[in-house]
């Protein structure tokens, strides 16, 4: 399995995705505006992944000020901390882990710094292997959703270069792949950035899937055709009520799979779902800049003074979900009460994790 991010002799080392399928190359830094920069330009990307990056980014930050000793540690990792909330606004996870880190430095505000740098470390990593035991869970739990024999769809990446783990809707689909339910996998190349035809057939390649990349507008033409049996996307945030924010797209295929009867089932570990956003209308969505649309690879596509709409992602109502997939169950609607459930063990079950 790929480990996107990992933490080496006090540093950080990330694979930079951006130069994906042609090129792996990893990075190796004690600089935590570095792992900042990576995750806005996508070089780390992925829901669960961000917040994993941004908690070892924090651990980055107070590992250097052990060797450079500061007056108020604690107001300087607060600028860190504010740094790498700005890096991207949709995916909740990233704020989680933050949040998690901030109550360790609260924790630690009046000890030694080099506590302080012990315990963020050891957060950062218990946050990295809680997503691993996640990503493994909704595999296990997703794959029973799938009879044998059958072909899904999926959009964008889900697999181990967006988590800690085996992935999230990847995670079922090699689940079920393992168990000998699936048989083909079709994969929206996932414009405007290529992440399927770039990272998730980069993945079941290596896996040994089959799969087949298509465009994004043939998704409605496979449905049609009767060449799969289910969708299933991953998320990066859902609300309280059960709407997802997932890449942009899903939505699309969330109105055409409601339209051809087949079932749309999205996976995400619980450090994506904002108990505390009631409705998708809520949630931020990142606007990306318009040259992602308008070149690729630096190759101009539309003429000069074109305008471009960029949103990284859109957000799929919960009336089309036919299940969510969590490391704790699967939800299925009304799912206020779900989720309302959910919220209520969560704690519990998290206790036999750790």
């Amino acid at each position: 399995m790929v480990r996107p991010v990992e933490w080496k002799s006090g540093k950080i080392r990330f694979l930079d995705q951006t130069r994906l399928p042609t090129e792996e190359w990893y990075v190796e830094t004690d600089n935590p505006e570095e792992i900042a920069d990576a995750i806005k330009r996508l070089a780390i990307r992925g829901a669960p992944l961000i917040g994993i990056a941004s908690a070892y980014g924090i651990a980055l930050a107070a590992a250097r000020m052990v060797a450079s000793p500061l007056t108020n540690p604690a107001s300087a990792l607060d600028e860190s901390l504010r740094l790498f909330s700005s890096t991207r606004p949709t995916a909740v996870n990233l704020f989680w882990a933050l949040k998690r880190q901030r109550q360790v430095v609260e924790r630690f505000s009046d000890q030694p710094v080099e506590a302080m740098s012990r315990a963020l470390l050891a957060e950062a990593q218990k946050i990295h292997a809680e997503d691993q035991f996640m990503c493994s869970r909704i595999g296990e739990l997703g794959a029973e959703l799938l009879q044998p024999g059958s072909a899904v769809l999926t959009h964008c990446n889900t697999g181990s270069l967006a988590t800690g783990g085996s992935g999230t809707a990847q995670s079922v689909i090699s689940a079920s792949w393992e168990q000998g339910r699936l048989k083909h996998v079709y994969i929206d190349e996932t414009r405007p950035l290529f992440q399927g035809a770039r990272l998730t057939a980069w993945e079941l390649g290596k896996l040994g899937i089959p799969f087949t990349v298509n465009t994004d507008s043939t998704a409605a033409y496979i449905m049609q055709k009767g060449l799969v049996n289910a969708v299933i996307t991953g998320a990066d945030r859902i609300a309280a009520n059960g709407d997802v924010a997932n890449k942009v797209g899903t939505y699309n295929l969330a109105v055409l799979a409601k339209y051809h009867s087949l079932p749309l089932y999205v996976a995400a570990p619980t450090s994506s779902i904002d108990f505390e956003l009631e409705h998708g209308k809520d949630i931020p969505i990142e606007q990306r800049g318009q040259s992602e649309i308008l070149e690729v690879n630096g190759k101009r596509l539309a003429p000069t003074g074109t305008e471009a709409f960029s949103p990284a992602f859109d957000v799929t109502p919960n009336e089309l979900i036919s299940a969510i997939i969590t490391e704790h169950g699967i939800l299925r609607p009304p799912y206020h009460a779900a989720m309302d459930s959910l919220r209520k063990n969560i704690v519990d079950v998290k206790s036999e994790i750790v």
